[in-house]
Order: C-alpha cells, then structure tokens, then sequence
C-alpha cells in the first residue's frame, strides 16, 4: 500500500535559506532510492521557519529502508543543530476511500516514527 510521510521540522533562527537547500539535496537523493514516487516542501505561512517535507512512496518497507540508511542518516546529522526541536515524523497510508476496502475511520491512521 502506497504511503506518504510528513518530517515536520522548527528551523533555528537565521538557518532557513540553508536548511532548505539541504533538503532539496536531501529530496534529490532520495529519488534515486527504489520505491519513491514523489516529494515535496512546504512552508507554513505563518512561520516560515516551520517546514515539512512530504514525501509518498510505494510501500512502508521502501521508506523504512531510506529511512534506516546510512545516506540518511548522515543528512540527518548535518541538519539536527539547526533545528529548534528534535524532527518530527508522520506517515500516512493512501487508501482507496469508497471502495469498500478500508473502513472510513481508518482510512487515514497514523504512527509516529522517532
């Protein structure tokens, strides 16, 4: 089942611009890893300093394998102290609503990956 993931991120003041060029590095890398469909980043609004990343892949084990990867891990490592609070994680399972095959209630669950 195709999911997607949101990293919701809070940048330190003064860190925005280069964050955000590490994370289109970041999102170019990972178009390379089997499984990815699509990302992009979004600015909230009314803080530009919070960023989340959404990214969909065609299966959890696809993202679990990038997420686990040393690639990963390593970019993760170059972002952490430039953020405010620890990078939080979302994933979501894309359903087919109204086929009958998952129950409205669940069409959208979560679990939260640290």
């Amino acid at each position: 089942m195709p999911i997607k993931v949101f990293i919701k991120r809070h940048i330190k003041e003064g860190h925005v611009d280069k964050v955000v060029a590490m994370l289109e590095k970041f999102r170019n890398m990972a178009k390379r890893e089997p499984g990815y469909l699509s990302g992009e980043t979004l600015t909230n609004h009314y803080d530009a300093r919070s960023i989340t990343v959404v990214s969909s892949w065609k299966k959890i084990e696809d993202w679990i394998c990038w997420q686990s990867s040393e690639k990963r891990a390593s970019n993760e490592a170059r972002i952490e102290p430039l953020l405010e609070v620890p990078t939080k994680y979302e994933i979501y399972d894309i359903s087919a609503q109204g086929k009958g095959t998952v129950p409205d209630s669940a069409a959208h669950r979560t679990d939260e990956v640290s």
